[in-house]
């Protein structure tokens, strides 16, 4: 690959992508001249346009911007960009050095101490937590993130000051995460996912294990307690376990809700740290937060530096996300989108507001994941009260003959379940009895948030 340092322009194709986004920035930042293509105009392109970032919208070689060579440029792909678009094929033809994104994230990452949290679903949140804790620690840090932190309202981090620390995600989507070597590392969970590429569940354990094998020596692996990451995979770094509040080298103990936060202690090697605050919902993110606070301890940050800021932090936009709150409704959006996701969210719902309606809206993501987990999903969506089902959001996919919402609907025991298509959702939305309003997913439900809200709120003055 060409020397960074002599890059002049970065394309980017899939530039809305989350995580193709936090890499325009940090080009940007860089002093690069960076523009991208994407299919369809969203709240993050438009947010990079504003940024001084040139985004298009039209598959067309003729639109790429002017100065663009192959000694130059850099291009950066996304797996979502089909081998027929045009204007890959036309900078492949001429040379061009086209990267995946996950090359290019290593090319960044691996020469400095990189933390890097990986795992089948919590990476963001886990990620999001730690930047947040060493950005407000004598340590700092840079971080390329997974989603847009609500504390800094980007998915791009930079360090204030002199630091080597940068946190990133490690995606095991197309085995992204193979491409890094990072110093600490974190495996939140590997549960059955994107088995359209790896086959079998036992193909993904082998990947997330030669992930850990790839910690550089000297360096950390944390692994929730029950994975089957084996310590021979990696036998000069150093092993630790953290869970919720099972027995591990991390946990929480003594865990309360008090006033909406969540309190605990933390169980440490190194013996017991009293009175954690954390100020944002589901039980779930107690069990991040004892990851997040781990690898932060671990990297050097002081205990007070780390219950301090663990306080103070905010979220990520679409994890646990509560857009309102009146007597009648709370309305959260979740980008939960695999079973055991669903089934985290919902439980915390129901933790939180014992007694409540919980109504939940899913619009499964991508045909090859409804097809291999649509009892999974079924069994979650069973501990709603009511179910409102969503057409498939296709993503990067061509649709599977027989592959359809209606296979998960059918395996749904509860009666008290509707499809629905999105056009259809707000009419439906002027029915929903009083509770919490869940809506779930990871594609494009999110744009029917404020449209549900408007709903909601003309109900609760009505």
């Amino acid at each position: 690959m060409q020397d960074i340092n002599k890059i002049e322009q970065v394309y980017f194709l899939g530039i809305g992508g989350i995580g193709m986004s936090a890499l325009a920035r940090y080009f940007k930042h860089l002093g690069k001249a960076v523009s991208g293509y994407d299919r369809v105009e969203t709240e993050l392109t438009r947010r990079l346009q504003a940024e001084g970032i040139n985004v298009h919208y039209t598959d067309d070689p003729a639109t790429l911007p002017h100065g663009m060579n192959p000694g130059n440029t850099l291009v950066v792909l996304t797996p979502a960009i089909p081998a027929s678009h045009r204007e890959y094929n036309f900078l492949k033809e001429n040379n061009f050095s086209i990267k995946k994104r996950s090359q290019v994230l290593g090319i960044i990452c691996n020469p400095l101490h990189c933390i890097a949290v990986s795992g089948t679903h919590g990476k963001t949140s886990v990620s999001t937590m730690i930047a947040h804790i060493l950005k407000n620690s004598s340590l700092d840090c840079s971080a390329i993130l997974g989603g847009i932190s609500k504390n800094y309202q980007t998915n791009l981090l930079l360090a204030e000051k002199e630091t080597p620390f940068i946190v990133t995600e490690a995606d095991e989507f197309d085995r992204s995460f193979l491409q890094l070597q990072p110093t600490m590392a974190v495996v939140t969970s590997m549960d059955a996912d994107h088995l359209e590429i790896y086959g079998t569940h036992e193909a993904i354990i082998e990947a997330f294990n030669q992930f850990v094998s790839q910690v550089k020596p000297g360096g950390v692996a944390l692994v929730k307690k029950g994975l089957k990451i084996s310590e021979s995979t990696n036998q000069y770094i150093r092993h630790y376990s953290y869970s919720l509040s099972e027995q591990a080298d991390f946990y929480a103990q003594n865990i309360r809700l008090m006033e909406g936060a969540y309190q605990f202690d933390l169980f440490t090697p190194d013996g017991i740290i009293p009175n954690f605050v954390l100020n944002y919902p589901g039980l779930m993110n107690v069990e991040n937060a004892v990851a997040a606070s781990a690898m932060a301890l671990m990297a050097g940050a002081g205990q007070e530096e780390v219950k301090t800021a663990l306080a103070t932090y905010q979220g990520v936009k679409r994890r646990f996300d509560i857009h309102l709150r009146t007597g009648k409704y709370i309305l959260i959006d979740d980008y939960a989108h695999h079973p055991e996701e669903l089934k985290a969210t919902i439980t915390s719902v129901r933790d939180m507001y014992k007694g409540a309606i919980v109504t939940g809206i899913f619009q499964p993501h991508l045909f090859s994941r409804t097809s291999d987990l649509a009892d999974g999903f079924a069994k979650s969506l069973d501990l709603l009260d009511e179910v409102v089902l969503m057409d498939i959001y296709p993503a990067r996919e061509e649709p599977i003959p027989g592959v359809t919402s209606d296979l998960v609907f059918r395996k749904i025991k509860n009666n008290n379940k509707v499809r629905c298509t999105k056009a259809e959702l707000p009419e439906l939305a002027r029915n929903f009895k009083p509770g919490i309003i869940l809506m779930m997913g990871a594609g494009d439900i999110d744009t029917m948030v404020e449209k549900i809200k408007n709903i909601l709120t003309e109900k609760k003055n009505a």
